[in-house]
């Protein structure tokens, strides 16, 4: 068992790499970290083996980051603990950092992560449809890894256009102007939805089932949005049963 020191510095290096390696990328070496983080090379080697072993290390953090924050608001929906945690965006910007820097790098270590980062959403998305947040999807599995695509893949973007020449983001300015620009539309999205009938999405069932389907002019209004009219005229309040995925 190791001491609560060995545990403290284990933290220390982790961090300090998952710092160096948002700002400067994977090809940091040991010693950089090991300088960052106040401790020898050979101590970084000693708790995590290898540079390999510390990134892995860093993979399972962000994600135990991620999955806490988004597991906290599915266990417990309300407005409130929302707004808490667009006020405390900033402080994810190391996380944001590393994240996008190893999907910008690419490779097994990025592929592994986003694998393991759909898991993750498939989880709280299972913890969203028992708490009542969110309404089942038709294929729980197919939204986890779309909505990981989409989120993931629409940030990406948003920070690569504000990167520098140099490469430099400043990724807590980049999280406010983020959450400022796009959390209004994304949430008018999940919580309205957009298509007025589910024509198209009952023809794309369909020919996925192979029974093909017979083109109309609109299909039927989706029950399940009743009253969206009154909704977008401001006389109905959605609530958390309203989100749409």
């Amino acid at each position: 068992m190791r001491s609560t020191d060995d545990l403290s510095t284990r933290a220390r290096i982790r961090d300090a790499a998952l710092k160096l390696f948002g700002e400067q990328g994977f090809g940091v070496g040991v010693r950089a970290i090991a300088s960052a983080a106040g401790v020898s090379p050979g101590l970084v080697n000693h708790h995590f083996g290898s540079k390999d072993g510390l990134r892995r290390e860093c993979d399972d953090h962000v994600r135990a980051v991620i999955r806490e924050s988004k597991m906290s608001f599915m266990n417990r929906p309300s407005a409130g603990n929302m707004l808490q945690q667009l006020a405390e965006i900033e402080g994810f910007a190391p996380v944001i950092a590393y994240v996008m820097r190893s999907f910008q790098t690419g490779g097994e270590f990025a592929a592994v992560l986003f694998d393991h980062m759909v898991e993750d959403a498939e989880t709280y998305l299972a913890a969203g449809i028992a708490s009542g947040a969110i309404r089942r999807p038709h294929d729980l599995a197919a939204t986890a890894r779309y909505m990981a695509m989409a989120n993931g893949g629409g940030l990406l973007l948003f920070l690569q256009v504000r990167t520098e020449a140099d490469g430099a983001v400043d990724y807590r300015r980049a999280l406010r102007e983020y959450r400022d620009q796009m959390m209004l539309p994304a949430l008018e999205v999940l919580t309205r939805g957009l298509l007025t009938d589910s024509s198209m999405l009952d023809a794309l069932l369909a020919d996925q089932a192979g029974g093909g389907v017979e083109p109309t002019e609109r299909g039927s209004p989706d029950p399940s949005r009743a009253g969206d009219s009154a909704g977008a005229s401001g006389t109905r309040s959605p609530n958390a049963s309203d989100k749409e995925f």
